[in-house]
């Protein structure tokens, strides 16, 4: 497969970097020695493996729709990947999405919760980053 146009290039070099910002923020806040926002961390890290699965359906010029449902980008990226048995992990983070970000919908986030969803939102990246790479697009650190 060539190197994407420039265009979309630079949109998936976007979804990459806004992702990042999100992993970086998560993986931030897990530092904080009082008041650490489990519930954001949460919610940063399922916006970080959202956005690096939309990034790379980007790359295959596949239309998805707006969702914050990892079951369905999975399910979109699959046909080119496999990912969606190999990442089912990342389905976790869905519910993280809505119910952190609003009072009286979910229980709270454990650390334990939140540094699971930190390492698989890593994993995410990971394997978007890989995938990419393999097709000579290089993503800023």
């Amino acid at each position: 497969m060539k190197v994407p146009e420039k265009e979309i290039l630079h949109k998936i070099k976007q979804w990459a970097v806004y992702g990042d910002e999100d992993l970086a923020l998560a993986s931030h806040a897990l530092t904080l020695s009082t008041k650490c926002p489990y519930r954001l961390i949460a919610y940063h890290a399922q916006q970080c493996a959202e956005k690096y699965l939309k990034a790379y359906l980007v790359f295959c010029r596949v239309d998805f729709p707006y969702t914050h449902n990892i079951s369905v980008l999975l399910e979109l990226s699959d046909e080119k990947t496999g990912w969606g048995k190999t990442l089912r992990d990342a389905e976790e983070l869905t519910p993280y999405a809505i119910t952190t970000r609003y009072p009286g919908e979910d229980e709270a986030v454990t650390r334990e919760e939140a540094v699971n969803a930190v390492e698989i939102a890593r994993e995410v990246r990971r394997r978007v980053r890989n995938e990419l790479s393999r097709h000579d697009i290089t993503l800023p650190e």
